[in-house]
């Protein structure tokens, strides 16, 4: 399975607190008819932090539902504890998950030998494809090229990075020591063009929630050697893929949704909603996209 091409890491829709299904298959349905490759059910944009073991697999088991075949559903089921990544990553794939996205453990900051020793025993555990998720800003930690190459060699079903490092440097480095098969996503929209320039095949992305229609193009223009075409959308959503983040995520892309009649905006605590100052400057970016 390839996973070039964009996929929509979902955010999870609340209402009095409780997961929103209806909202959530209409935002499904809204990337499927944007010609997404595929949804991201319960990364960090999901807030998976924030939900329980039976709330985790609801999301994922609607989501397969709601994609019924027409995209890759890759289900966010990483964890800082190696037996619950397992387990979850196990019912994932029961759940019919087409690959599962596996975060570096966050917060007990385990050395490179035992980052390895924890992916591959989940790569033993399932047959679906696993994606590995660095994200350093968030985890302390990342997931080192040599520690990636390790994987690729030992494991037969981790064929692919989602890389949120921030640094198009760490991509080149990762194409260079990586097989040729082996995918590199990026895991910043505002580095999407860049990290496609040294060889990646495309992107899991926030902003896509919004725009899955363009985000799609931009990619797709690109792989068909249109990079003018691809840097004029770029240039265009430029500044929603920076204030997106100017709180943590979802936060503004829940109430950019909001906006837009979607879904409520409501996170789960330690989350809370933006700063007045903050959600202006994020209201009038989408409203100038419209």
């Amino acid at each position: 399975m390839s996973f070039a091409g964009t996929h929509t890491a979902l955010v999870t829709p609340f209402r009095e607190g409780k997961f929103d299904e209806a909202a959530f298959r209409a935002l499904i349905e809204a990337q499927i008819a944007g010609g997404i490759t595929g949804i991201v059910p319960v990364g960090t944009t999901g807030e998976s932090p924030t939900l329980d073991f039976d709330e985790h697999n609801r999301v994922i088991q609607v989501a397969v539902e709601a994609a019924a075949g027409r995209c890759i559903v890759m289900a966010g089921t990483g964890s800082n504890a190696t037996s619950e990544a397992i387990a979850l990553t196990v019912e994932a794939e029961k759940l019919g998950a087409d690959a599962a996205l596996l975060v570096a453990p966050y917060y007990n900051k385990p050395s490179q030998e035992g980052l390895y020793r924890h992916f591959r025993a989940i790569a033993e555990s399932v047959k679906i494809p696993l994606v590995l998720y660095s994200i350093p800003g968030r985890c302390g930690i990342e997931i080192a090229v040599p520690t990636v190459a390790r994987l690729a060699k030992d494991c037969p079903n981790i064929r692919t990075i989602k890389e949120a490092g921030g640094s198009v440097e760490r991509a080149n480095q990762l194409r260079a020591a990586l097989p040729p098969d082996f995918e590199i996503l990026s895991g910043d929209d505002s580095l999407t063009l860049p990290f496609l320039s040294v060889g990646a095949v495309g992107v899991i992305s926030v902003a896509s929630n919004l725009f899955p229609a363009e985000v799609s193009e931009m990619v797709r223009l690109w792989q068909a050697g249109n990079p003018s075409g691809a840097q004029a959308i770029h240039a265009r959503f430029h500044c929603l893929f920076k204030d997106l983040f100017i709180e943590p995520n979802p936060v503004p892309v829940k109430f950019a949704l909001a906006l837009r009649g979607k879904m409520s905006p409501e996170v789960r605590l330690p989350l809370c909603e933006m700063s007045p100052a903050n959600a202006e400057q994020v209201r009038r970016t989408v409203e100038a996209l419209l």
